[in-house]
């Protein structure tokens, strides 16, 4: 099902519906800031073993999830004065925070790593889902077969309706990949650089 939801004003009652699909199980495709994310409730364990098996993904390779705000992220990592810092700089922002991962944060997607990655994407339509589940919300991206991301909707809901509940259509966007830094032990390493700046981070 293709769920039309406005990205500057998203309608409250459609978050509810897509929200409503989140808390019974299901599987969502949403928009973020970097790419259309494929995703389930994080304590949804069925449904994170679905999204690695639509990923043809390892289970040795982790899952990120979103979070509503930086207080949320407390609760799923361990979070220092100077990560705290870091990240109300940067966030909401097409970032990918690695931090120490809580006791919260199901096993299935901490393989051997203790480690998790976050993200607080700067988008309305996911910030809002998110906020109306009341739980992080697992993030991967939607890719074709040849590894490439999908930006149209409409082609993802094709491409992915027997094997989601529901696609958000929030628009077309340029897909490109979070930026992806560590804040380990308070020190500051860029995994992978995508949309977000990292200048500031490279000195």
């Amino acid at each position: 099902m293709l769920l039309s939801i406005n990205s500057q004003n998203p309608q409250a009652r459609l978050i509810k519906k897509a929200s409503e699909i989140l808390q019974n199980g299901g599987l969502v495709i949403y928009p973020t800031d970097t790419v259309y994310g494929l995703g389930c409730s994080l304590f949804n364990k069925r449904g994170i073993e679905k999204i690695y098996e639509i990923k043809k993904r390892s289970k040795k390779q982790q899952l990120s999830f979103i979070c509503s705000n930086l207080k949320d992220i407390s609760q799923y990592a361990q979070v220092t004065d100077f990560a705290y810092k870091t990240m109300k700089r940067y966030l909401p922002g097409p970032y990918t925070f690695i931090l120490k991962a809580s006791r919260l944060v199901p096993k299935i997607i901490l393989p051997k790593k203790q480690t998790t990655g976050i993200r607080i994407p700067d988008n309305r339509i996911c910030m809002a889902l998110v906020a109306e589940l009341g739980q992080p919300i697992i993030s991967t991206s939607v890719k074709a077969d040849d590894d490439s991301y999908l930006n149209d909707p409409e082609e993802i809901e094709k491409m992915f309706k027997n094997r989601v509940d529901i696609t958000i259509h929030g628009g077309i966007i340029s897909p490109e990949p979070s930026t992806v830094i560590s804040l380990i032990d308070d020190t500051v390493e860029v995994l992978r650089e995508g949309k977000g700046d990292v200048s500031e981070f490279t000195y």
